[in-house]
């Protein structure tokens, strides 16, 4: 036993690979733009180790900021990495990057350019979310947050509540590597929202310029083509069959000038392609169910034919924000970014062989019926205004 502890120890690893907190300088996001003179600014979102410990405040107002921005050009991702290795007094550290973000003239020149280096190097993440910048990359992480301390985080933190349209680095890759869809991605954008009121200032702050999410960056391969707003998002996802949580606001079945808000729980979307070699369409079926939560009218919502009602409008809502969704991408960009082909390609193996090279051209010529199935489960705990006296 002594003879095999003796072996097995010269067999074992040191930490001979360790790095020291202090050696290292913590990637939180990173942002790629496209420059006047057809260069790549890499830009990093450093963290600043300081701020992060007990007592550290969020956003960087207290002592110490929460990160250090700097960019530097290249030729290429690892050239401008090597320029910003002469400015950063550390070893870059990419394995805790949250987010990608492109510039909107980078995105329109070609993300392939970028994404390759993320893609071989072995530090950076697949996890990583790949955003969109309305606008420069570098302007999105020098944005500030109220309640992150970086402003990397915050954008980390919307995507994973999935409020919007969010995609990953490998998801990324894999829709660039398929023909049967194209690359749509989550987009943002520094905006105005909210103010922080300070003690013993009488005049109000003006607005803060915080990131925020933007809608859906359309692509064609690996170019940028155009947008979808949020409220166009929304139809994006359900006819993708994403995670479905939001809400749907309708018209109340008595009277119309008041609304109903419909918290989504859960949803599924089944899409079923028909083929007879000349005509191609698309049968897409949606599932959703929902909680009703708010009601401005003062009918009582909790008559079956009023549930009912309810779940018609509801349904109607939803084909609507799916139909414009779909008509924006079949029509204007021509782009399948819902994963039709694939659902082609699944029943039809023999054909595709024949259309997936020019797919996207068969898909803006394909008839697309939209039927949606809608419920309403729970609808709270009053089964009408408490306002409404009883009769």
């Amino acid at each position: 036993m002594l003879l095999i502890m003796l072996l097995l120890t010269g067999l074992t690893e040191g930490c001979w690979s360790r790095k020291e907190l202090t050696e290292v300088a913590i990637v939180l996001g990173t942002g790629v733009d496209w420059t006047k003179e057809d260069k790549i600014r890499l830009t990093l979102q450093i963290a600043r180790p300081g701020a992060f410990t007990a007592g550290g405040e969020a956003g960087g107002r207290g002592k110490e900021p929460a990160s250090w921005v700097v960019s530097a050009e290249g030729r290429t991702i690892q050239e401008a990495e090597r320029y910003l290795a002469m400015k950063v007094p550390r070893e870059i550290y990419w394995g805790h990057s949250i987010i990608l973000v492109f510039g909107e003239e980078m995105a329109r020149k070609g993300t392939a350019m970028a994404t390759n280096f993320f893609q071989r190097d072995r530090q950076p993440r697949e996890t990583m979310w790949v955003m969109v910048s309305k606008g420069e990359a570098k302007d999105f992480l020098e944005a500030y947050s109220s309640l992150e301390k970086t402003s990397a985080q915050a954008a980390g933190f919307l995507e994973r509540m999935k409020t919007g349209y969010s995609v990953q680095l490998r998801e990324l890759a894999e829709m660039l590597a398929s023909r049967g869809v194209q690359p749509a991605v989550t987009a943002v954008e520094v905006k105005e929202a909210g103010v922080t009121p300070e003690p013993g200032r009488e005049k109000k702050p003006p607005p803060e310029k915080q990131v925020g999410l933007a809608g859906v960056a359309v692509f064609k391969e690996d170019k940028l083509v155009g947008w979808l707003n949020p409220y166009e998002c929304r139809g994006l996802m359900w006819l993708k069959g994403k995670i479905m949580k939001g809400e749907v606001t309708v018209p109340s079945p008595g009277e119309p000038d008041k609304d109903v808000s419909i918290w989504i729980r859960r949803g599924s979307t089944k899409i079923v392609p028909a083929y007879d070699g000349e005509h191609l369409r698309f049968d897409v079926k949606i599932k959703v169910e929902g909680d009703m939560v708010e009601q401005q009218s003062r009918e009582d919502l909790a008559r079956p034919e009023k549930i009912k009602a309810l779940e018609d409008e509801m349904a109607d809502e939803i084909k609507k924000r799916a139909s414009i969704a779909l008509e924006k991408a079949q029509y204007e960009y021509g782009v399948d970014i819902f994963g039709f082909g694939e659902a082609f390609h699944r029943k039809y193996k023999k054909e595709w062989r024949k259309l997936k090279y020019r797919w996207d051209e068969e898909f803006t010529r394909a008839d697309v019926n939209i039927a949606v199935e809608a419920h309403i489960r729970e609808i709270g705990l009053l089964t009408k205004r408490a306002s409404v006296p009883e009769e």
